[in-house]
């Protein structure tokens, strides 16, 4: 989509779809009042008047959309009106719209730009690779913004915005493609792909290699299926003086059956999905490559299908990772936390700033805090501080959970260092104290995005049925707060 940001007047602006946002309270230009009754539209969020001037504005199609009270209005306000709009456009069979933000908004121009492109690209994804007929659909293929100050700094924003939705694109496809066309090997070639783009140095391990050097975590878990498992690193930058280093970890299960421990039948379907965390970091990693942000940022992936078979891993299995620490396996459905502390441990060797993981780790996380907010707990609180400010700032909303001694404790085997689950009770934080095992006194968090990561209902308009791509825009924040 091209995004054009621009000053104007919205009396003044022809065009098939012109779109008004208003605040609560907050009066209409007098050209647009009389085109309505004044009850008729109230600003409140979310709300939408489609109105026909017929010649009283130049506009063919005019959009009024609301955005809440002024007290309440963020970032993501402005994401939700860009999504709504380019999804109007998208309805009525428009290539292009123009949006008129209220005049005083109390943000910054590149953050309105930034939210405005986010949501303008985001609005309009869906996954289509497998439809067959797509004659009828229509593109959005260009937007345009009126700023009402500096409106060079606004498309700066845009820039970055569009670099950052096209992140999240690349995550949703991932995630929402089918197991039997995104496997470990095909998360390797899509790495390696970003390598070639970007000049990233990639390391792709097969299951020779991971054998040879001790990557035993992944290896139990994949070795019930007939693909492959891969450990993947991608590495932007290099270790400098002054510069920080931050590690991205993600879960990669390509498909999940639960293994021996066989998921129920109803909605398996969605554990192609179980490689959120890998695609967020692929998809962060591709927006850190068109940033070029001064970082030395490294994205780790550990992929595996988890199948059940004669060579499946198995209940009461020990497995040795990569650090010589022992798991007992008591679940093998608790298969992420295990192909993770093998990633984990390997990030250690950057001697990181940061080590920051991501997985579809627990349904308790879903359980506590459903859909609406990521799971955060680890070792550092100056980390967890910068990613419960990004969150707020992105629209993807983190919650701090505790990590003390005790939970760590639940995670100790009787026969082993470590077994893989503690039970039921504080099942997601006793996860996040087996994962503290591994990342040594390194600053380390932990998010579990299983209930963010994918969505049956779209809670917001910028999201849609299926993979969120959830953890691109939190991390590109993040890694933005360190440059």
């Amino acid at each position: 989509m091209q995004i054009v940001v621009r000053s104007g007047d919205i009396g003044r602006e022809a065009g098939d779809l012109v779109v008004l946002a208003q605040i609560e309270g907050q009066p209409l230009p007098a050209e647009v009042a009389g085109l309505l009754e004044a009850d008729d539209f109230s600003a409140k969020p979310g709300q939408a008047v489609l109105l026909y001037p017929r010649g009283a504005i130049a506009a063919r199609r005019l959009l009024l959309l609301g955005m809440g009270t002024a007290e309440a209005l963020q970032a993501d306000a402005v994401r939700r009106v860009a999504a709504l709009a380019a999804q109007k456009a998208q309805e009525l069979k428009l290539t292009s719209f123009t949006l008129a933000l209220p005049a005083h908004l109390d943000l910054p121009p590149a953050q309105i730009g930034q939210a405005f492109a986010e949501g303008a690209e985001l609005g309009t994804y869906r996954y289509l690779r497998y439809k067959t007929d797509t004659n009828n659909l229509t593109e959005v293929a260009s937007a345009t913004l009126l700023a009402a100050a500096e409106p060079e700094t606004v498309q700066i924003g845009a820039s970055v915005g569009q670099a950052v939705a096209q992140g999240v694109t690349l995550a949703r496809d991932l995630a929402n493609g089918p197991g039997n066309a995104i496997t470990p090997t095909v998360l390797g070639e899509v790495a390696l792909d970003l390598a070639q783009r970007y000049g990233f140095k990639a390391t792709v391990l097969d299951k020779a290699q991971l054998t040879a050097q001790g990557f035993h975590g992944i290896l139990a878990v994949g070795q019930g299926s007939a693909q492959e498992p891969r450990f993947i690193v991608l590495e932007h930058g290099q270790a400098a003086a002054g510069v920080p280093t931050i590690c991205l970890v993600g879960k990669g299960i390509t498909f999940d059956t639960g293994g021996i421990s066989i998921k129920p039948a109803e909605k398996m379907d969605d554990m192609k999905m179980d490689m959120g965390g890998a695609a967020a970091v692929l998809g962060t990693m591709q927006a850190v490559g068109d940033l070029k942000l001064p970082l030395h940022v490294v994205g780790i992936i550990c992929s595996a299908e988890n199948m059940p078979s004669s060579t499946a891993y198995k209940p009461g299995d020990i497995v040795k990772t990569l650090s010589g620490k022992t798991i007992e396996v008591l679940n093998t459905d608790a298969e992420g936390r295990i192909v993770l502390a093998d990633g984990l441990f390997y990030a250690q060797r950057y001697q990181p700033t940061a080590i920051i993981d991501l997985a579809t780790l627990t349904g308790a996380m879903m359980v506590a805090l459903g859909g609406f907010a990521t799971g955060i707990m680890g070792t550092s609180q100056p980390l967890a501080e910068r990613l419960i400010a990004a969150g707020e700032t992105s629209g993807e909303r983190v919650w701090q959970l505790p990590l003390w001694d005790e939970y760590r404790d639940v995670m100790k085997s009787d026969i082993a260092d470590l077994k893989n689950t503690g039970g039921r009770y504080g099942g997601a934080i006793t996860a996040g104290g087996f994962l503290a095992a591994f990342v040594g006194d390194w600053p380390w968090m932990h998010l579990d995005i299983a209930g963010t990561a994918w969505v049956e209902r779209p809670t917001r308009p910028y999201m849609a049925k299926g993979a969120t791509g959830v953890g691109v825009r939190l991390l590109i924040e993040l890694l933005r707060s360190y440059v």
